[in-house]
């Protein structure tokens, strides 16, 4: 089977995560952020995209699969997160194309999709990938780095 890895960087330093990412072989990050920004230094699309290329690893945004502000806001504001699974869930079925190309690159090289959160359970990116699962069932596995 073939891992398609995911991870936040939520309380981690740019350095160690990617660390971490080369420990696993990682060729090719999917950042699923709707905004490619942050406050933690490293982290941010143009200082992360250059510093995954200096190691060897490609780096992808993918904004299409990125959490709405919309949804984002209604989860800061309380929505649980199973309420929130349905509704992303069906926002996805509409983002065909971008899944394929995710599903497609996931069975050439070795895959990791980022986002802030660090528990996957508690992040959009499980739903991406679980949705990328279920177009390869028996050829592609989550593994949460």
């Amino acid at each position: 089977m073939t891992p398609l890895c995911t991870s936040g960087y939520q309380g981690q330093d740019a350095a160690a995560w990617t660390a971490r990412l080369l420990a696993h072989g990682i060729e090719v990050v999917v950042d699923v952020r709707d905004l490619p920004l942050s406050r933690k230094k490293g982290f941010s699309k143009s200082q992360l995209r250059a510093s995954l290329s200096e190691r060897g690893i490609r780096y992808l945004h993918v904004k299409e699969l990125g959490n709405p502000k919309v949804y984002r806001d209604a989860l800061h504001q309380g929505m649980d997160f199973k309420e929130f699974a349905i509704i992303f869930r069906r926002h996805l079925e509409s983002k065909t194309a971008a899944l394929e190309e995710l599903s497609d690159l996931a069975m050439t090289c070795r895959v990791c999709i980022l986002c802030y959160e660090e528990d996957p359970a508690a992040c959009h990116r499980s739903l991406v990938a679980e949705s990328v699962v279920s177009r390869r069932p028996a050829a592609v596995e989550v593994v949460h780095l």
